[in-house]
C-alpha cells in the first residue's frame, strides 16, 4: 500500500495547482480562528462571538468541523484533477504498461483520499483544541471528549465526498465537467428534497432522502448555529421553537459508508471495463 501511495504523493508533490489548493485549503481552515477575534461596539450594541459560548466545549467541535466541511471543495478538485488528469496527461495508460494494475490504480487514489482526509481531520480537530482551550469557559475532559463524534463524522464525510470525486473524475475523464457533474447532481438532489417536501409529510421524505448521497452527507453535521441561546429565544419569542436533533447517528455513518464503498467499487468497475 505504501508503494501505491509514495506514487500518488510523489505526482501531486510536483503538480502545482495541487500545491496551490491544498495550501489555501488550509489557510481557509486556519481562518477559522479569525472567529474568535469577531466584535461588534456601535453605540450601546456591543457583540462579541466569544461571549457567545461558540467556543465552549463541546459546541466548538460542532461549529468547527461544520464550517470546515464548507471548504472541503477545495481538497475535492485536488481528488478530480489528479484522476481525471490521468486520461489527460496519458499517465493512466503508462502506469498499466509499467505494471500497475486497474485495481491497484484505484487504490492508489483511494488512499490519497484516505491520507487527505486524514490531514484535514487531524488540523481541524489540533486548531479545535487549540482554540477550545483558548477561549472556552468548560475545559473539563468529559465536555472536551463528548464532542468527538463530530470530527469522527467529519472524517467519514470528507471520505465519502472525495471518493464520490474520484468516481466522477473516472466516469467523466475531464476535470471541469466532472466538477460541472457533482455541482448538477448536487443541484438535481435539492429539487427532489424540494418536491419530496412539497408532497409528502416532513417525517416521511426525511426517511427516504436521508438515503441520497450528498444529503447524507450534509447530514452527519447538521447546521449548529440554531443550537446558540440566542437563535433559540428569539425563534421562541416569534412563535417558532426549534425542535432538531443535532447528535452524528450511526445509522448516517453506515449510509455514507456504504456510498464510499459503491463509488470505489463503481470507479473500479468503469475502468475494467473501458477500453483504454
Amino acid at each position: 500500500m505504501w508503494r501505491l501511495l509514495s506514487i500518488e504523493i510523489h505526482k501531486l508533490r510536483y503538480n502545482r495547482s495541487v500545491r496551490v489548493l491544498v495550501i489555501t485549503y488550509f489557510v481557509l481552515l486556519s481562518s477559522v480562528a479569525l472567529l474568535a477575534s469577531f466584535d461588534i461596539d456601535e453605540g450601546n450594541f456591543h457583540f462579541h462571538l466569544v461571549d457567545q459560548g461558540v467556543f465552549n466545549f463541546p459546541y466548538i467541535w460542532h461549529l468547527n468541523t461544520y464550517l470546515a466541511a464548507i471548504i472541503k471543495f477545495f481538497l475535492l478538485l485536488v481528488i478530480v484533477s489528479m484522476t481525471a488528469g490521468e486520461y489527460t496527461n496519458r499517465t493512466l495508460k503508462q502506469n498499466l504498461i509499467d505494471g500497475l494494475s486497474k485495481k491497484e490504480f484505484v487504490l492508489s487514489k483511494f488512499l490519497t483520499v484516505i491520507l487527505l482526509a486524514i490531514l484535514s481531520t487531524v488540523y481541524v480537530g489540533l486548531l479545535t483544541l487549540v482554540m477550545g482551550y483558548a477561549f472556552s469557559d468548560f475545559t473539563s475532559p468529559v465536555l472536551v471528549v463528548r464532542g468527538l463524534p463530530y470530527l469522527g463524522a467529519y472524517f467519514i464525510k470528507l471520505v465519502a465526498f472525495f471518493s464520490f470525486g474520484l468516481f466522477a473524475g473516472l466516469l467523466i475523464r475531464r476535470s471541469a465537467f466532472a466538477v460541472g457533474f457533482i455541482i448538477l447532481w448536487s443541484v438535481l438532489e435539492n429539487i427532489f428534497i424540494g418536491l419530496m417536501r412539497w408532497n409528502w409529510k416532513v417525517e416521511h421524505y426525511e426517511r427516504f432522502t436521508r438515503y441520497l448521497p450528498l444529503n447524507n452527507m450534509a447530514n452527519l453535521i447538521k447546521e449548529p448555529f440554531s443550537r446558540l441561546k440566542e437563535i433559540r429565544s428569539i425563534s421562541a419569542q416569534i412563535g417558532k421553537e426549534i425542535v432538531k436533533d443535532y447528535s452524528v447517528h450511526f445509522s448516517d455513518v453506515l449510509i455514507a459508508l456504504l456510498w464510499t464503498f459503491l463509488f470505489v467499487y463503481f470507479s473500479y468497475y468503469i475502468l475494467k471495463k473501458r477500453d483504454l
